[in-house]
């Protein structure tokens, strides 16, 4: 686990979100929490989490709705865990895994299985190529890989289809990670260290015909 890894947490019942907050926060994590589901969805989107724990019944959004459009964004890998105290039946668990999550914890729990569980997950989120070291997820290799192309923040954002706010986050984490302090430093590190490739350039303007 890095330090400071970001768990988003989502529960309608303000103890027990307390409570999962508390024992996040024991581990090392930091804890972006709220109590409706709209919230937590923008939050997973915005944060870059390391993790998304969630309850079944919230305001705005359910736990099962914000697992499937999580799960329905390609580029987002962060495990989605339920966490219930109210869908505690083999068929709540059943319904939750089917949706793609990738664990599903009843409570009452024990904070250590649990927090074991969280931290198991992450590490098989992270990328497995050995050039990785610096866990870059999916989306921050991408938006690395348009800035090496020389889009602004507001062209990458356009490219994606995400907000220019969002971009800016995932530039954050990407300069924090690699230890440079401007994109043009984090482009030319990647470059070095083969994290990201430079593009064949490609004529313009001249048909097959003219090639030799």
């Amino acid at each position: 686990m890095e330090l400071g890894e970001t768990v988003v947490v989502a529960d309608g019942d303000d103890e027990s979100r307390g409570s999962l907050a508390a024992a996040l926060h024991s581990a090392g994590y930091e804890v972006a929490d709220t109590d409706r589901g709209d919230e937590a969805l923008g939050l997973a989107q915005a944060s870059n989490p390391a993790a998304v724990l969630l309850e079944i019944p919230l305001a705005g959004l359910c736990g099962y709705e914000i697992c499937r459009a999580l799960k329905a964004e390609p580029a987002f890998e962060a495990p989605i865990i339920f966490v219930s105290r109210v869908r505690t039946e083999s068929y709540d668990r059943i319904a939750g895994l089917l949706l793609g999550a990738d664990d599903y914890i009843v409570s009452p729990y024990e904070p250590g299985e649990l927090l074991v569980r969280v931290a198991n997950l992450i590490d098989r989120s992270r990328v497995r190529d050995p050039r990785a070291r610096w866990s870059l997820t999916v989306r921050e290799r991408e938006i690395l890989d348009l800035m090496s192309e020389g889009l602004r923040q507001r062209e990458i954002a356009r490219r994606l289809i995400i907000s220019p706010k969002t971009v800016a986050t995932h530039v954050e984490h990407i300069l924090r990670k690699v230890g440079v302090r401007s994109s043009s430093e984090a482009v030319m590190v990647a470059f070095r260290e083969q994290i990201i490739h430079p593009k064949p350039r490609r004529d313009i303007g001249i048909g097959p015909h003219f090639r030799h």
